[in-house]
């Protein structure tokens, strides 16, 4: 499966974002103002947009499916795409036309650009694309209201520094009400930022420095997920197990100790977490994996390349027999753990053999689902000016063939599980009536026609079928397997 450079997440989304506020009929006006929201990249953008969206009821402002509909659109944007930044430009473009139009018939029409491109770009957003009324970076969500009132005076405004405040402390929790309406699994950012420093990303200068959010707030937002209806919460970061916090006796504990905080809600059936770094997973870590049920056997660890040589112009500060060395341990915790991981093929000085020396480490970890792309630089990054580039084409040979190892794993991954019987959570709808989709405790996704449940229910069935990337799976023995929830 091709994906971009990224260690922020499992998989990249580029989708229009869900309507993700619903306001009380007493907070509605007349003549209420509408947002659209359109999303891309990673899980933590669609989290931020969701915060954004809470934000902006404080406003007055209602969601719609569309920017056509809009009176305010925001591009909550990523940088880890190949021109990136162009496609937000074009995508400019067509909002500037629109624009133009609802002026000329004395309409408002704002446009927002958020994100990481906001992040990268700043101003030169402004001076490229001139109808655009605000550009506001991923630490200054929490002045979301203030910049739409700024820029509905007819102020262009620019948010882009890193302030000293925690923004996290400043957007609202998600409430019961809103939450209800996102379906029964959630998002939870936990971590934000990267120390790290990779020279091929550009998070750290786009997210800013690791920054975790306290056990008492994640609690108290995931508990409220939790009473509307949540199930499943997937906790959020750049480097997700470099949090860091003290519990309640204000002992010092790491992501281990917040899942087993976490763990212990009425009504939370499972948690996950994205996107881990090597270096982080420490014991209290594995030991959760080993005596937590409620935590899926799944973890997505990133390791980008399989030779020594590479990792450290990556500058991971691990070596490839280091990664070995975790994975090891974590499957003799949890046998059954699934691995997914990133890499990055064409680096600049990729031999032949530390090519090769990837498909090794791939051959001998094996994972059930994998995200590979060719290296492409970015501009501030120290990748972007090493020398030794390595051609296209050898880049596109060589990720054909990584590519393809991977997929023949995935799909013996997902051929071992017929004939197994599992629980998995209903999520949705399926395509046929009568259809229902849920999820697998490694994250594959799970077709059944028969009647089973509902939708949140975890239900006991046996899989049947496996297609590329899903499951197909009949009602256990008996529909009275069916765990509902209350």
């Amino acid at each position: 499966m091709t994906e971009h450079p990224n260690d922020t997440a499992i998989r990249e989304i580029d989708e229009a974002a869900a309507p993700i506020i619903a306001l009380d009929a007493g907070e509605r006006s007349t003549h209420p103002k509408r947002v659209y929201v359109k999303t891309y990249g990673c899980q933590m953008n669609v989290y931020d947009s969701q915060r954004m969206g809470d934000a902006l009821a404080a406003e007055g402002y209602q969601p719609v499916d569309s920017a056509e509909d809009a009176d305010l659109v925001l591009l909550n944007t990523c940088h880890i795409r190949e021109k990136a930044a162009e496609k937000v430009y074009s995508e400019l473009g067509r909002l500037r036309d629109m624009k133009q139009e609802r002026r000329a018939d004395g309409r408002e029409f704002l446009i927002g650009v958020t994100g990481c491109v906001a992040q990268a770009e700043g101003s030169e957003i402004v001076r490229r694309q001139k109808a655009v009324d605000m550009v506001i970076g991923p630490q200054t969500y929490h002045r979301l209201g203030e910049a739409v009132r700024r820029a509905r005076s007819g102020e262009t405004v620019v948010e882009t520094d890193f302030p000293a405040e925690d923004k996290f402390d400043h957007l609202p929790l998600a409430k019961p009400k809103v939450t209800r309406k996102r379906g029964v699994t959630a998002f939870l950012t936990v971590q934000e930022g990267c120390d790290k420093f990779c020279t091929f990303c550009v998070v750290p200068y786009t997210r800013g420095a690791e920054v975790s959010r306290p056990l008492a707030r994640l609690v108290e937002e995931a508990r409220g997920l939790t009473e509307a209806g949540v199930r499943e919460i997937t906790l959020l970061g750049q480097n997700v197990n470099a949090w860091h916090g003290e519990d309640e006796t204000g002992a010092s504990i790491g992501l281990g100790g917040l899942v087993r905080t976490l763990a212990q809600l009425p009504g939370l059936e499972r948690l996950r977490y994205t996107t881990s770094h090597p270096r982080d997973m420490d014991d209290a870590l594995i030991e959760a994996h080993r005596e937590l049920p409620v935590l899926m056997p799944y973890l997505h660890l990133p390791v980008q390349s399989g030779s020594d040589r590479i990792l450290k112009a990556m500058n991971r500060k691990h070596t490839a027999a280091q990664y070995r060395a975790v994975i090891d341990r974590i499957r003799a915790a949890r046998p059954d753990i699934a691995l997914s991981g990133d890499f990055i093929v064409g680096f600049p000085g990729e031999t032949e053999e530390d090519f090769e020396a990837t498909l090794q480490l791939v051959r001998d970890v094996t994972y059930a689902q994998a995200f590979s792309f060719k290296y492409s630089s970015r501009p501030g990054t120290p990748g972007a000016e090493l020398d030794d580039q390595v051609p296209e084409g050898v880049k596109d040979e060589r990720l054909q063939r990584l590519q393809a190892l991977l997929t023949e794993q995935q799909i013996a991954f997902g051929r071992s599980k017929i004939g197994e019987t599992m629980d998995i959570l209903l999520e949705k709808p399926g395509r046929k009536p009568g259809q229902l989709i849920g999820r697998s405790p490694w994250l594959q996704s799970v077709v059944i026609d028969q009647p089973i449940g509902e939708i949140g229910d975890l239900v006991t069935v046996t899989i049947t079928e496996a297609g590329p990337n899903s499951l197909f799976a009949v009602p256990a023995s008996s529909h009275m397997d069916k765990k509902q929830v209350s």
